[in-house]
């Protein structure tokens, strides 16, 4: 039986409309996914046709996690170039 593993996104509010699992893995399917966030009712119907389980694991729990410290976009730094009007 194929088993699709996902878990719980951290920075998801409740009711914004986004999807709130991100899809970590497949096993035992040719299933290629385009989508890593997807809704319940989108994971269950995918499920539901391939005939896989859906395996929900865990968020961390150890140092720095829930706490938005781990990774992620990163915001560009701002720096100020001197130009010829301004040097």
């Amino acid at each position: 039986m194929a088993k699709i593993f996902v878990r719980e996104r951290s920075r998801i509010g409740k009711g914004e409309g986004t999807p709130r699992f991100a899809l970590l893995g497949v096993e035992g399917s040719d299933l290629k996914f385009f989508q890593i966030h997807v809704r319940k009712s989108e994971l269950d119907a995918i499920a539901q046709s391939i005939g896989a389980e859906v395996v929900m694991l865990p968020r961390g729990t150890g140092e720095g996690a829930g706490d938005g410290s781990g990774g992620g976009k990163r915001k560009k730094k701002s720096t100020k170039r001197a130009t010829k009007g301004n040097a």
